[in-house]
């Protein structure tokens, strides 16, 4: 593996990492803490921001390999928390919270999906 990859890989991660805390931090401030509405938040966004980028990056004007690495592979994987998103899952299904855990589960996994969907087309769009 080049050494340039794996510099760009873990500065956007570095980046990444600290936009995640900053942004659930923030999301935590305006919401209560009984449910993960901070992780849920961030990775909704992380996956409509790696959605946009890899359409971007599929089109003539994208991002060369090196800005593609650091955006995909770094910052939207220092943002995105689905390993937080399993924990907190778990947490809520062994506290007993079993609806939770399901709109958690749920909630997470369609509206990625959905996120990642929206990216691609607003990058269409430019």
């Amino acid at each position: 593996m080049q050494m340039d990859m794996i510099l760009v890989v873990g500065a956007g991660g570095g980046v990444g990492a600290v936009l995640r805390y900053l942004a659930s931090g923030a999301v935590y401030r305006w919401t209560s803490s009984d449910f993960p509405y901070g992780t849920l938040a961030v990775n909704v966004l992380g996956s409509l921001l790696l959605g946009f980028i890899v359409q971007l990056a599929e089109s003539r004007t994208g991002p060369g390999p090196l800005m593609k690495m650091f955006l995909t592979v770094g910052l939207c994987g220092g943002f995105t928390t689905f390993s937080t998103f399993s924990l907190e899952t778990m947490k809520l299904f062994m506290e007993g919270s079993y609806l939770a855990a399901a709109a958690n589960a749920a909630g997470s996994v369609l509206l990625c999906l959905f996120g990642v969907w929206l990216g691609v087309l607003l990058a269409r769009l430019i």
